[in-house]
């Protein structure tokens, strides 16, 4: 138990330094699947038939393939394939990114949906073009009503950057894996790990649903 306690007092320095390395790789995919996923929602929604198609495949794809799956197709197939020599962590980040642009395109195109069409005709009563009225209107009340679901696809992403130990990427569970491997303390070790995982997930969301308070529409939401 002793001999336990010292593995465990011992790694937690290691460990929570990969706790840098695991929210690098959080908010820069959040960051890129918002750059992502705000076009493909309106190519989707307001987009000519061909466009939306188009948004419509790299949805399906980007849902329809497992993680792992596209961290071994992008870094070890597609990045070798064309020459590109980067670090795992910018690979993990662009991936998540990219999967993420998918997910997060629908949490968009539903509020955007939600949204009554009679403001973007008000719009273009006023003599907004289509452009101006979706930049000034409908998008930033949209990006405020994807708020609760932003919130849940922080923390799937916090997840599936749990399988970026694959490639090598120094976050929180390849460090575990690491010393567990050599000290054989799994338990206590992968405990530890998931206790920052919850402590992440916990501080992503609460700071996510201050923030969602702060933005909130009158009229819109829950109290």
């Amino acid at each position: 138990m002793l001999e336990t306690l010292d593995v465990m007092i011992n790694a937690v320095p290691y460990l929570v330094g990969g706790m840098g390395v695991t929210v690098a790789a959080v908010i820069g995919g959040m960051v890129l699947g918002l750059v992502i996923g705000v076009p493909l929602a309106v190519a989707q929604v307001y987009g000519p038939a061909p466009l939306g198609w188009l948004a419509g495949i790299y949805v399906w794809f980007f849902r329809g393939v497992p993680i792992l799956v596209l961290l071994f197709l992008f870094y070890f197939g597609l990045f070798n394939m064309i020459g590109l020599n980067i670090s795992a962590l910018a690979a993990t980040t662009l991936v998540l990114g990219l999967a993420s642009g998918a997910y997060q395109s629908q949490i968009f195109r539903g509020s955007i949906l939600s949204l009554s069409q009679g403001q973007f005709r008000a719009a273009s009563a006023v003599g907004m073009s289509d452009g101006q009225a979706i930049r000034a209107i409908i998008l930033p009340q949209a990006l405020r009503l994807s708020l609760p679901g932003w919130s849940n696809e922080y923390s799937i992403i916090l997840k599936d950057s749990a399988l970026a130990f694959v490639l090598g990427t120094q976050e929180i569970m390849a460090r575990t894996h690491f010393v567990a491997s050599r000290t054989y303390e799994h338990l206590a070790l992968y405990a530890v790990a998931a206790l920052l995982y919850f402590l992440l997930t916990w501080a992503g969301i609460k700071g996510l649903r201050a923030f969602e308070r702060r933005v909130a529409m009158r009229g819109y939401g829950h109290a």
